[in-house]
């Protein structure tokens, strides 16, 4: 696979990238020691995190500043966000599950400064992408604003990155159990005469998920019986490279800002287990590769005064490999027998490429029509192509699908009482064009049976409102009518464990927020905030994965209504910047409401609880920061979180008897953490320690958590 040739050309080119910056960026050291001054003067100001939470719209906001110098992803930082969950399937590079209130998997959308977060290429992720770039994440749960012009069902994840421009150079490397290795550039320069802005980014992270399996079957050394023993994950090997280079102007009289980029991803992953973890992989693979361009332009009276525009267009190139061209079946100790059908798809060998190209354009106005009254008009295009040819199964027929998707939404924004209260009003019209050439197991696609080529149209929209009470109470609440049209995995398939399925339909939901927050000051440092949100979510043609056990393989099928209500709250509290401790909540009752089948007869899963799907789980966090610790300008932070999941069911409740039904039991996760910089942080050290009592967890349809693991990094910003 070529990962240790891959790995040392990364590091190289880190090293003479940080080369070509590092004088560039010491000239101005002197002037971070400035900047970081005035950040101090003015820590008592509303950070964007609090702004976000104060909007008209349930929304949360994550600060990743921290996140930087540690080696955990961004998904870590997220999971623990009240109302949030994420599900990995396995260790490093894994594919996962975020649910917000309650809806999850491709009912939540992932952008990128707005843009859609997959046209940096399908494999790069929360899990993957440089946690350097980032500055905060915004999580909208329910209600999305127009500005996003998106599609989303159940909420979206809209990542922030770094928006200055000055110069600086931040690197880091960190290494962890399990062989894993992470690696960081990225940088910053403008030209004093021509003003342009140069940013590259390099980003590499690997790791053999080589950690212990607990209590599996394996043939005993005569091999005539099972045995129930603790063995390493074998053949689970995950890299991923990325690399970009952003180069553009700001603050010019004809634009605010306007850049262009290039962007290439490489993504090797080794298959290890079906969608079960009962179904045991040992050759199967799938790579992917990626290349986008892209280019964006934003002015503050564009063409008249007071009109605000912005506008942005990417392409990528994504290109995929799925092999699966052996007939074996394997067992936990890398052992393995000869079968008559292969690993992933448990029928004849495939070797299947699909070159999935996407455009996205976007674009936005806005303009005020009087002080607190402001009117904004967006539109979205994202077009995928998914062309399948197999290069080894020579009776495959080459297929071209193409999946379009057009948005376009108007908002209108108001603003009274000094801003005391706020309201949002916006629609939105969704048309989804869907053009099919494969026509593989039509019985199991319903390709047979759907039109070639379809085109359909879909009307949403909503509203959201804030009042401030006082400064330590105010009161929200948000409504809309959203369409979620599905996305090309769920539709065309992920060509190794996902089968298509052309007769699924979007999803539909009434959606409600109502919600109450507030800060208190007081004084002396100490700071008590909360928040507070109750919400129901109405799903007609709920989409959900189905798994068919006998094969290992997953499919998406609607299932006719899912109501799901619940309510999540948080409580944080800060002293001086030096202690913050914070606890959240949720709980959510998702239910089917499906009362009757096709065939008339009363269905026996009628208000079951959704299966495979957490209901009741809660996370604390608790830091401490010294300040001059050792050396000058030191800061050492010590922190702890801990999190905890009921028990929930993997299948329908109304299936098998009480003693016989498979469950996800009660997890408890403790991590802790250690990070000393100094140097007003231009050098950082962090040590982590993950599931810190090495409890025996489990994730999406049981598929067992890393247990116990270290991880050390370190990182020079300047």
């Amino acid at each position: 696979m070529g990962f240790r040739h891959s790995w040392t050309m990364i590091l190289l080119a880190v090293s003479l990238c940080g080369t070509a910056f590092a004088q560039d960026s010491l000239r101005v050291s002197g002037a971070l020691d400035d900047t970081l001054a005035l950040q101090q003067s003015v820590v008592t100001a509303k950070s964007q995190e609090q702004l976000l939470r104060e909007g008209a719209f349930a929304v949360g906001g994550v600060n990743i500043r921290l996140q930087a110098s540690t080696l955990s992803s961004i998904a870590s930082a997220i999971d623990r966000t009240s109302g949030i969950r994420i599900r990995e399937e396995g260790g490093v590079g894994s594919d996962f599950d975020l649910s917000i209130n309650g809806m999850s998997g491709n009912s939540i959308r992932y952008f990128l400064d707005g843009m859609p977060l997959d046209a940096k290429g399908s494999g790069i992720t929360l899990a993957n992408l440089p946690v350097n770039l980032i500055e905060r994440v915004e999580i909208y749960k329910g209600v999305i604003p127009a500005s996003l012009g998106s599609d989303a069902l159940g909420g979206a994840i809209n990542i922030i990155t770094r928006g200055q421009h000055r110069n600086y150079l931040d690197f880091s490397y960190g290494i962890g159990s399990f062989h894993t290795h992470k690696a960081d550039f990225s940088a910053s320069y403008t030209g004093k005469k021509t003003g342009l802005i140069i940013r590259p980014v390099i980003s590499a992270n690997y790791s053999k998920n080589d950690y212990i399996m607990r209590d599996v079957k394996v043939r005993n050394a005569e091999r005539t019986a099972f045995i129930i023993t603790d063995l390493p994950r074998f053949h689970d090997d995950y890299l991923s490279l990325f690399g970009q280079l952003e180069a553009g102007v700001a603050d010019r009289s004809w634009a605010d800002v306007f850049f262009v980029s290039a962007s290439v991803s490489k993504i090797d992953k080794e298959i290890q287990t079906g969608a079960t973890q009962d179904h045991v992989i040992g050759m199967a693979e799938r790579h992917t590769e990626s290349v986008n361009v892209s280019a964006r332009y934003e002015k503050a009276d564009f063409l008249t005064e007071g009109l605000r525009a912005q506008f942005t267009v990417s392409h990528t190139w994504d290109h995929s490999q799925t092999i699966d061209t052996t007939y074996r079946r394997y067992y936990w100790d890398g052992t393995y027998i000869d079968g008559s059908y292969s690993e992933i798809r448990r029928r004849g060998k495939t070797w299947r490429h699909y070159r999935r190209p996407l455009t996205v354009v976007r674009a936005g106005l806005g303009y005020q029509l009087a002080e607190g009254h402001d009117l904004s008009l967006n539109y979205q295009l994202n077009r995928m192509g998914n062309k399948q040819t197999d290069a080894w199964d020579k009776d495959f027929e080459p297929t071209s699908d193409w999946l379009s998707k057009h948005v376009v939404s108007l908002s209108y924004d108001q603003s009274f009482f000094d801003g005391r209260m706020r309201n949002a009003f916006f629609v939105k019209d969704y048309v989804n064009h869907l053009r099919v050439g494969q026509t593989e197991l039509s019985s199991t696609t319903g390709s047979a049976v759907v039109d070639p080529v379809s085109t359909k149209n879909y009307l949403g929209g909503g509203l959201g409102s804030r009042y401030e009470i006082s400064a330590p109470v105010s009161i929200k609440g948000s409504y809309e009518h959203s369409v979620r049209l599905p996305i090309s995995r769920e539709v065309l398939g992920n060509g190794s464990t996902v089968y298509p399925n052309l007769t699924l339909e979007p999803e539909e939901s009434d959606n409600f927020n109502l919600g109450v927050f507030g800060a208190w000051d007081l004084g002396g440092g100490h700071v008590l905030s909360y928040e507070l949100n109750g919400y129901m979510r109405l799903v007609d043609n709920f989409i959900q994965a189905m798994v068919a056990e006998t094969e290992g393989m997953m499919q998406y099928v609607n299932v006719a209504a899912v109501h799901i209500k619940g309510v999540d709250g948080e409580v944080r509290y800060d002293w001086a910047g030096k202690l913050h401790l914070a606890a959240n909540a949720s709980y959510d009752d998702s239910r089917d409401m499906r009362r009757y089948t096709q065939s008339g007869d009363e269905s026996i899963t009628y208000r079951n609880r959704t299966p495979n799907r957490p209901w009741v789980y809660c996370n604390t966090e608790a830091s401490y920061t010294f300040r001059n610790v050792g050396l000058r300008d030191s800061r050492l932070r010590l922190s702890c979180d801990y999190q905890w999941v009921h028990w929930f069911y993997l299948t329908w409740a109304a299936y098998g008897s009480a003693s016989s039904k498979s469950k996800v039991p009660t997890q408890h996760i403790t991590n802790a953490s250690l990070l000393y910089s100094w140097c007003s942080g231009r050098y950082n050290v962090s040590l982590e320690c993950t599931n810190l009592l090495n409890a025996l967890a489990f994730d999406n349809y049981m598929l067992q958590k890393p247990g116990r693991a270290f991880y050390l990094k370190f990182r020079l910003f300047l």
